[in-house]
């Protein structure tokens, strides 16, 4: 898969909306104007930002289940994340917690999305839902009786979790894209607003070789520039929220502090590459 094609850029920055809480989320507003008047203006942020796509998930619906969300759940997510197509020119993408990628590609297959979002491909992780097991098999023929070319990105050793069968990162990600078929490999922190670290990074980037690896946690403006070296996109939400704080609203300032972070540390990625080919001095600051 060439990241490129789908988001027009060789690095994408995804955004994320974090819907309030939806119906049957023990939050639940009982509002549901409200809930996609907020995804409406968070889209609106990350896209006068200069985000190159969107990722929409139901963060709030806390705690979560293992497996399939309620039907209400489905048909909310349906509504926003359509309204959201209708108003950003950017590919946008589903994310159902915690693990239901069968709901998260319905969605995407009905309202024309054009990636999910899955935690647990492939292997066996303890969680604190439980158990959760991949569901590579039934995704991804699912997927195949929709007709749909929905792309799968897929966590290994996703955050909030512990490995109960292939503890290894490189053995999961081949797992994952060879066995479970993943179209991108996204790699987080331990939790919400961690980063990887930068050995598994480089690790990961190894093991990915053609399948593209996406950043799924804890990158912002002053670490984007580090981490973006070793992967082929980033999935930012928590340090483009207002004073950083999860539970605020988008800030398109921040937004746009995060781009031009990363355009800048490409910028001098390029002319460190340029300056080793060429035997120059490397660029100073």
């Amino acid at each position: 898969m060439d990241l490129t094609q789908l988001f027009d850029t060789p690095k994408p920055i995804i955004g994320v909306v974090h819907l309030l809480p939806l119906p049957t989320s023990p939050r639940w507003g009982g509002n549901l104007k409200d809930v996609i008047d907020r995804a409406e203006q968070e889209a609106a942020a990350l896209t006068s930002g200069g985000v190159h796509g969107i990722m929409v998930e139901n963060f709030f619906d806390a705690p979560f289940t293992r497996g399939q969300v309620d039907p209400a759940v489905v048909s909310a997510m349906s509504l926003v994340v359509q309204q959201i197509k209708y108003m950003v020119a950017v590919p946008v993408g589903v994310n159902v917690l915690r693990n239901d990628g069968r709901s998260a590609m319905a969605i995407a297959a009905c309202v024309g999305a054009q990636f999910i979002r899955v935690n647990v491909l492939t292997g066996v992780m303890a969680t604190d839902q439980g158990i959760i097991e991949g569901n590579a098999y039934e995704l991804l023929r699912y997927r195949r009786e929709l007709g749909s070319k929905v792309k799968i990105f897929a966590d290994v050793l996703v955050k909030h979790a512990q490995p109960l069968s292939v503890p290894n990162l490189t053995l999961a990600i081949h797992d994952t894209i060879d066995r479970g078929l993943a179209d991108a490999i996204i790699l987080s922190g331990w939790s919400t607003g961690n980063p990887p670290k930068l050995a598994e990074l480089e690790e990961a980037a190894a093991a990915c070789q053609d399948t593209p690896l996406i950043i799924g946690s804890g990158a912002s403006w002053e670490n984007i520039a580090e981490l973006i070296p070793f992967a082929d996109g980033v999935i930012v939400s928590s340090s483009l929220k207002r004073h950083g704080r999860i539970q605020e609203p988008v800030d398109p300032q921040r937004v746009g502090r995060f781009v031009e972070a990363l355009h800048l540390g490409l910028a001098n990625l390029s002319e460190i590459e340029s300056a080793k080919l060429n035997h120059s001095p490397l660029p100073v600051g």
